[in-house]
C-alpha cells in the first residue's frame, strides 16, 4: 500500500484546513542533534515512540521532547498488556509508513485500519504550538494543539491525552 509523501500529508493537513508552518533542516536522527532546530522554531517539540505490548498491540507515543518517560510504568496508564516494548524498524515502516529517527504523530496518516492507538502525552497539550517531522526527519512542520487533534481524529485516531509515568527520582547520594 502506498504511504503519504511529506507533501501529500501537507497538502491533507491544507485541505482540513490546518494551517501549517514547515521548515527544512539537515536531517536529524537523535534529541540532541536536533537541539539547534528546537533552538530557531518556536513552540513544543516532540519525541515519538513507536511501541508494543506483550499482545502485539501497537501504540505510537508523542511526548514534548525533554519529558522522562517511565516506560515500564507507561501500560499502566495505557491499559496495555504487561510491559511496552519498541516496535521493529519493519513494523514501523508497515504499520506508519516511516523510517527510525522520523517517527511523528503525522505518520497515523499511514494506518487506515486503526492498528495504532495514538497517545499524547499532557505535557505536550500545554502547548499552543506542537512541531513534529512531515514524515521525514530533514523538515519539521508546526500546527496548534487544536489542529493536530482535529488532524489525528480526521485520520480516524481519537487519541488518548495521558500524563506518562515518570521515572521515579534518583535517590540522593548520601556518600
Amino acid at each position: 500500500m502506498a504511504h503519504f509523501s511529506p507533501k501529500e500529508l501537507l497538502d491533507r493537513l491544507d485541505a482540513l484546513g490546518i494551517p501549517s508552518e514547515t521548515i527544512e533542516h539537515a536531517p536529524v536522527f537523535t534529541v540532541a542533534e536536533s537541539k539547534a532546530v528546537k533552538d530557531s522554531i518556536p513552540g513544543a517539540h516532540s519525541k515519538n515512540l513507536f511501541v508494543k505490548d506483550k499482545k502485539g498491540r501497537f501504540f505510537l507515543i508523542s511526548a514534548k521532547h525533554d519529558t522522562a518517560i517511565d516506560l515500564k510504568r507507561t501500560h499502566e496508564v495505557l491499559g496495555a498488556s504487561g510491559r511496552l516494548s519498541f516496535g521493529s524498524a519493519e513494523q514501523l515502516k508497515e504499520l506508519l509508513g516511516v523510517e527510525p529517527g522520523s517517527v511523528t504523530a503525522f505518520a497515523v496518516v499511514n494506518d487506515p485500519q486503526g492498528k495504532v492507538t495514538m497517545v499524547l502525552d499532557a505535557n505536550l497539550m500545554d502547548h499552543e504550538r506542537v512541531n513534529f517531522h512531515p514524515l521525514v526527519n530533514s523538515m519539521t512542520t508546526g500546527v496548534s494543539r487544536e489542529d493536530l487533534l482535529k488532524f489525528l481524529r480526521a485520520t480516524g485516531h481519537d487519541p488518548l491525552i495521558l500524563k506518562l509515568p515518570e521515572p521515579p527520582p534518583e535517590l540522593p547520594d548520601n556518600g
